[in-house]
């Protein structure tokens, strides 16, 4: 196959008609680039100019037939490139996001919003799921970034630090008024109707393994898939809930829901940021991961 830019030398020649000037275009000797063309030529079996008084002139059996294709050849893969560069230097295309709905409300929501004031040309794709759901989408191209609950062990995706801590309290409605403005031991819970997430989140299983330490083992009376769901049967007086202090300021904050002190208290957890491995980082990207450091 011919070397590519023995082809950009030969549109270069065509476009100044003089190889002196197509050399001082491509930063160049002109014996180079009379060597390019005759090199040309011979890999292609024709002459594709006459030398004339007035410079060089496309040929009719050779220069003149492959000059407009070359030329939209030559077009198209500059496009590319420009298209390359510009992904690492301008924030345009399409970020898709993964998370679960609550991450997406408590974290992004106003994130999400910011960059977009910054850069409008940027369209976001929300993809919502469980963090396990999302780390398989992140998997399947199917998302570029994904934020999710830790802790998280999995080697096949790049985790990128932590964008936002999580407490865990125990919160219940003026039903259970008696474990207001008390300390309650932990294990003492397991006398009240209790409201967990479902066993197979991120959540559920930090909170069960470290209370397993403890020798304490909670039977939930109501396994829930979202915190949203948790909230809302907690206010109603069906049970105490486990859920992030940071998902919960409204209602703790009306009054609706109070926070049961226990001791000792669960640990903090976090929500990180995920990036498949050995993928290269658009600019419009790196400008959002920017927004959480």
């Amino acid at each position: 196959m011919v070397n590519l830019e023995l082809y950009r030398v030969f549109y270069t020649v065509a476009k100044c008609g003089s190889l002196t000037k197509a050399a001082e275009e491509l930063f160049i000797s002109q014996p180079a680039v009379s060597q390019a063309i005759k090199q040309l030529e011979s890999q292609l079996g024709t002459t594709l100019f006459n030398r004339t008084h007035r410079g060089m002139e496309l040929s009719v059996q050779g220069g003149k037939l492959i000059y407009s294709k070359v030329e939209e050849a030559l077009g198209l893969l500059d496009s590319a490139e420009n298209t390359l560069i510009e992904l690492k230097t301008t924030a345009t295309g399409i970020i898709r996001v993964g998370a679960t709905d609550s991450i997406f409300s408590n974290i992004l929501a106003d994130k999400i919003a910011e960059f977009h004031e910054k850069y409008p040309a940027v369209k976001f794709d929300l993809i919502t799921g469980t963090t396990l759901d999302t780390i398989a989408q992140l998997k399947d191209n199917k998302c570029d970034i994904v934020f999710l609950n830790l802790p998280i062990d999995d080697k096949d995706v790049m985790l990128s630090g932590s964008v936002s801590l999580l407490s865990d309290i125990f919160v219940a409605s003026p039903r259970f008024a008696e474990l207001r403005d008390c300390v309650v031991p932990v294990k003492r819970l397991q006398e009240y109707p209790l409201l967990l997430m479902e066993q197979n989140t991120v959540a559920r299983h930090a909170e069960d393994a470290y209370l397993a330490t403890l020798g304490i083992t909670l039977q939930p009376d109501i396994e829930v898939a979202n915190w949203d769901l948790m909230l809302k049967l907690a206010v109603k007086g069906m049970g105490i809930g486990c859920v992030p202090r940071e998902y919960c300021r409204k209602e703790l904050e009306s009054g609706e829901l109070f926070e049961v002190n226990i001791t000792p208290s669960l640990p903090v957890r976090g929500v990180g940021l995920a990036l498949p491995k050995n993928v290269p980082v658009p600019f419009a990207l790196r400008e959002f991961i920017a927004l959480f450091k």
